[in-house]
């Protein structure tokens, strides 16, 4: 399971031309899942981005989680963090959980998370268009 997570003061998601999640400070969620993936993986992953150190504290320093700024998570499904390119020039998503696995893991997360913090979402499976504000930037790979 592999979470590509944005520091933002802003994101929100749009499918067919309707807004259907937003949050203001917090963190943008890009979540994959992997062939294999647990349910035991889940609960690790939620407690990594909860409790992941990257918001600033007065002195400039990476000291506050999510928690700790009472930010939102803004999670959208993203089966293209697995693509594979070592061969040719278009990604394979073999290791790419099925889509009917997926959305199951991809809800439990989503159900998790929000037992610690604010969580709105992306349509599991649909032509979204996702806007983000940075802030930072900040950007980071996490993967259990």
């Amino acid at each position: 399971m592999r979470v590509l997570v944005q520091r933002v003061k802003a994101s929100w998601v749009m499918v067919d031309g309707k807004e259907v999640g937003r949050i203001e400070k917090g963190l943008n969620i890009l979540l994959g899942v992997r062939v294999g993936d647990t349910e035991e993986k889940v609960d690790k992953l939620v407690e990594k981005v909860v409790h992941l150190r990257i918001f600033e504290d007065e002195r400039g320093k990476f000291h506050y989680s999510l928690l700790d700024v009472k930010g939102s998570a803004l999670v959208v499904s993203q089966f293209t963090l697995y693509a594979n390119t070592q061969k040719g020039r278009r990604p394979s998503f073999e290791e790419a959980e099925k889509p009917e696995r997926a959305k199951e893991l991809y809800e439990l997360f989503v159900k998790k998370l929000s037992q610690y913090v604010p969580v709105q979402t992306g349509i599991f499976g649909a032509h979204m268009e996702v806007f983000i504000i940075n802030d930072g930037p900040v950007t980071i790979l996490l993967e259990v």
